[in-house]
Formats: structure tokens, sequence, C-alpha cells
């Protein structure tokens, strides 16, 4: 199967299976939300942000695994693969148990994030249950890597929202029959667990060199450039970790568990649009890698282009919907009570934008091993954006906590990524890159502009509106982009990809 099929294979499982799962967590929120209300949904939220604020402690261990992998797998070496996995294997068994025991440490200080403690028992149990549950994934998930280092990613997205799917079908029938919030957590720890059990055994099945015992140690040298990887990764693992996930954290401190609910359900929609776009770069950054290994420079920098215009096209027709139908389809889905103004979702909104319009370079980093060429660009961005947060929150609210991540963004990561993978990576200069950048964000300006105002002709705020404002949206920035990109290079290429597909199909 060539990369390019491989590719389309991993996107496709990716859409239909985030698909899936941003459906049924619309349900199972929503009645979420029904029975236990706003300050369980606010707990719920925060200590999943505290849960990853621990991730940390996985310092981009996986991400350096993965790239180290590429080779070996491309030439067959499975002696190689054999004592990579080894090494992955001891490093995520230390990590979930560090997890478990600094989670635990931890509980005291609960009340630490919560600026008014609800009437809600046994907080800490709930707290400990998020903290088994963190530490549980990491026993087992290593064997994951592999599958997704071999071109394969489409073989653990069946497994991920297969599980999902069921886990959330449970979890509503749970909340229904008995409203308790227990069983809730109790059915994800379950989940997590087979979850990992069985794409083990799927590895194992798929590899079955994985059971031959360990006689190879890594040479030195190999091993050094992997834990200089790890090291370059822990700084970004850190700096992702703190600028996304202290949100809710300082929402939590600073205004209460009641907005933390609020924006949990906005969260919910930017995340499951995050992780579905995230498939679809992830699904190509093991096809990228080994694109690098075999082409010539001029192919890789012209399918960055590519990606990068698939990028573009993907946050911002998303980010103009999002504009557009945020708030009336949370009004329509849980309640016009759960909504933030229009100012907090349009700074969200541009967050959105912004972190998307990353990803094409963050996937060819990835891909290219260049890590440590900015690992020190997550210091500066924590710094500016705990500082920045802080301080624009005791002027303008909630609204300067998103203000203090988009200038965070702009002012560390928007110049120095893709300054690093141009120089480091692609050997050309950037500056063709952020012109593109300006123009394709004015586009975006005025295209979403002429569908606001073509959609507010719509003032039925019934199901019947939203669909109405729904097609709009669907049709209009797509119409725009196809009429704006169709005679360039990029377009022509996946036009071209695609037509191959149809005739063989």
């Amino acid at each position: 199967m060539s990369r390019t099929s491989k590719s389309i294979r991993n996107i496709k499982y990716a859409l239909i299976g985030q698909a899936s799962g941003l459906l049924i967590s619309f349900i199972s929120r929503m009645v979420f939300v029904k029975i236990l209300g706003a300050e369980y949904l606010g707990i719920n939220g925060l200590f999943t942000n505290i849960l990853s604020i621990l991730s940390l402690l996985e310092l981009g261990f996986g991400s350096a695994i993965v790239y180290s992998m590429y080779k070996p797998l491309a030439n067959k070496d499975d002696k190689k693969v054999i004592a990579l996995m080894e090494l992955y294997k001891k490093g995520y068994i230390s990590i979930g148990l560090a997890i478990g025991i600094l989670g635990l440490l931890l509980t005291p200080f609960l009340s630490f994030f919560i600026s008014e403690t609800p009437d809600i028992p046994n907080i800490e149990v709930m707290y400990l249950m998020f903290v088994l549950n963190s530490s549980l994934t990491y026993f087992f998930s290593y064997k994951r890597s592999l599958i997704i280092a071999d071109q394969k990613r489409y073989i653990a997205t069946f497994y991920r929202y297969g599980f999902y799917f069921i886990l959330n079908v449970l979890q509503i029938i749970a909340l229904i029959l008995t409203g308790n919030y227990f069983l809730f957590l109790g059915l994800l720890i379950v989940n997590t667990l087979l979850e990992n059990i069985f794409i083990s055994r799927k590895a194992n099945n798929l590899y079955p060199f994985l059971k031959e015992k360990n006689t190879n140690e890594l040479p030195a040298d190999e091993k050094k450039m992997i834990f200089r990887n790890v090291r370059a990764m822990m700084y970004h693992k850190v700096g992702s970790t703190i600028v996304m996930g202290t949100d809710n954290i300082l929402i939590s401190k600073f205004f209460g568990l009641v907005s933390v609910g609020l924006y949990s359900n906005y969260l919910l929609i930017i995340n499951s649009l995050n992780t579905m776009f995230g498939l679809l770069f992830q699904s190509v950054t093991a096809s990228i890698g080994n694109l690098g290994a075999t082409e010539k420079l001029e192919k890789y920098r012209f399918i960055f282009n590519v990606i990068d215009m698939v990028g573009f096209w993907i946050f911002g027709f998303s980010s103009i919907s999002l504009i557009i139908l945020f708030n009336p389809f949370i009004s329509l889905w849980i309640g016009s009570e759960f909504l933030f103004p229009i100012e907090i979702v349009f700074i969200i909104v541009i967050n959105f934008y912004i972190t998307g319009m990353r990803r094409s370079v963050l996937s060819f980093r990835d891909a290219l091993g260049l890590f440590w060429n900015d690992r020190y660009k997550p210091i500066f961005e924590v710094v500016v954006n705990l500082v920045m947060s802080i301080i624009l929150a005791d002027i303008f609210g909630i609204v300067g906590i998103f203000l203090g991540t988009f200038i965070s963004t702009l002012t560390v990561c928007f110049w120095v990524e893709p300054l690093v993978l141009y120089k480091h990576g692609l050997k050309s200069s950037v500056k063709p890159y952020f012109i593109k950048y300006i123009k394709h964000t004015v586009l975006l300006f005025i295209i979403g502009y002429v569908t606001w105002l073509i959609s507010h002709l719509i003032t039925d705020m019934s199901i019947i509106g939203f669909l109405g404002k729904l097609v709009i949206c669907a049709i209009i920035p797509n119409l725009l982009f196809t009429f704006v990109f169709w005679k360039t290079k990029e377009f022509q290429y996946l036009f071209s990809v695609f037509k191959r597909r149809i005739k063989r199909s």
C-alpha cells in the first residue's frame, strides 16, 4: 500500500471515528448536564485539566520514540524495533507509576484550585478515580505507537473510537438509571483498561516478533540521540500542556466551577474538532517521515505547501462556522443559560484558528525530528501565557484568560515554529510562508464577514433556523475557497489524487 493510500485510509477512519465520537459526546453531555448539573460538569472539567498537567511527566517520550521507529520499520529491522519497544515499555511504566504517586500527593491541595467549595460529597475520591484512570493509560498503550509509526493509525483509531462509543452509551444508561457519578467514573476506568489490553493484543498479532525476548541493546549513540530528543520534547510538552491545560484551572480559581462548566461545553466542541483535525494531520505524519527519507527536498517542500493549504481550508472554514453557529447550537442543545457572550466566543474561536494553523508546521517538525532546534520556545510561551492571562483576567474577566493564550501564541509560536522548520527542515526562506499566512488570514476575514452577513438574514432561532445557518456555513466559505484556490498547483495536486481514488473505487 502506497503512502498516499495509507494516509487516505488513516484519514477516513479518523473522520468516521471522530464524527461518531462527537455525536455520542453531545448526547452524553446533554444527559450529564440534565441529571448532574453545572457544578459536576465543572468538577469534571477541572479534574481533567489537572490530570492533563500531570501528564507532563510523559515529557514527550512517546513522540521521540515514534520518530526513532520510522527508519527501522521502513528497513524491516525487527531487532531494532524490539529494542526500541523495550525502552518504550520501561519508560511508560515508570511514567504511569509517577503520575499515580504525584496525583495522590496532590489530593490535600484540591481546595487551592477551587474558588468556592461546592456542595458535592467525596470530591477527593472522585479526583483519585481520575488519577487512577490517567495512570492506567500508560501501562499498555506503548504498543499503540508502533502501529501508528507503521502508518496504520486507522487500526488505533478503530479501537479508540469503538471503545469510546461503547463507554458513552454505558455512561448514559448509568446516569439515567442511577444518576451516580462514581459509576460514571468507574465505567471510564474499566474502558481505559480494556481498550489498552485489546490494542496491545492487536499489536502482538500484527508484529509477532514483539513476543521474542529482547537480546539487543540499543547502541549508545542511538540512546543518546533518543534522550536528546526526549529532553527537547519535554520543553514542548510542558509548554503545550500548560498553555492549553490551565484555562479551566484559572477560570476555576478566579471565577468558580459554574464558569468552568460553561466553558467545558465550548471546550467539548473545540476539543472534538481539534482531535478530529489532529488525527488528520497525525494520519499523514508517518507518511511524511517516510517521504523525507526517500524523496528530494523540492517535493518535500511542495507537499508541505499542500498540507498547509489543507490546514488553512479546514481551520478557516471551521472558524467561520463556529463564530456563526456556536451559541445557537449550545442554546438548542442544553439551553441559553449555558451561553458565553459573543466577545468570549470570538476570542475562543480566534485561538482555535491560530492554534490550528500551526498543525502543518508541527506535523513536518515531528516527522523530521526537529525537536531540539526550538526547545526553549515553550518556556517563553508559558511565561507570557500565564503572566498575561492573570493580569488580563483581573482587567477583562474571563475573556482576559483567553487573551493571554492568544498573545503568547502570536508573540512566540507564530514565528518561531515556521522559522525552525524552514531553516533546518525545508532549508529555504521562511518569508513566503509569512506572506501567505497574512494573505490567508485577510481572505478568511473577508469570507467570514460575507458568510456572517448572509447567515444573519435568518432570524429564526429554532432548529429550522439553525439548519438554515448551517447550510449557509457549509456552502458559502467552501465555494469561495474553491474559487480562490482552484488554479493553484496544490489544489490541482489534491484534485488529481481525488480523481485517481474515485477511478480505483
